[in-house]
């Protein structure tokens, strides 16, 4: 079965993540959905391990962003899906991320009903976070995407 960017599909976060626990009306959120039937944890961490040109974006933030003292990798010791720490983990859900000076950040990694979705929640916590998040916006889209039909085709 051929999978393209385009059956990737914009979609409301389902009613049971645990996501919605964090949600305000100021926060970003995100989600998008493909068919498939892979659990959550085996999906979070090919959502997780970027594609090339994705990590050579993650690397060039990591040199950018650490004179400003922001994370830069994940932490030792602890469970994680990529540089992320997993927050919580369920037979349905994956959530993992972390808070840091200038936003706080949760990946949820959701399978029901013969779809996976991942969903991004971001909380700002200051101007800078407001423009981090604006400068990353476009990249973010396409890592979030391309990483379900990293899904789809390994389904």
């Amino acid at each position: 079965m051929s999978v393209s960017f385009f059956d990737v599909t914009a979609a409301p976060l389902p009613e049971n993540s645990q996501l919605h626990a964090r949600i305000t009306p100021e926060d970003f959120l995100d989600c998008y959905c493909i068919d498939s039937d892979m659990p959550p944890r085996q999906a979070a961490e090919i959502v997780t391990n970027f594609p090339g040109w994705a990590q050579m974006l993650a690397n060039l933030r990591t040199v950018l962003v650490r004179p400003f003292g922001l994370r830069t990798e994940a932490p030792k010791d602890q469970d994680c899906v990529g540089i992320f720490p997993v927050e919580s983990e369920s037979d349905t859900e994956v959530i993992a991320g972390f808070d840091d000076s200038h936003l706080n950040f949760r990946v949820s990694v959701l399978s029901e009903g013969g779809k996976v979705f991942v969903a991004t929640w971001v909380h700002r916590n200051n101007l800078f976070g407001r423009m981090y998040l604006a400068t990353i916006m476009p990249f973010h889209i396409l890592i979030a995407r391309e990483s379900l039909v990293r899904v789809a085709r390994a389904t």
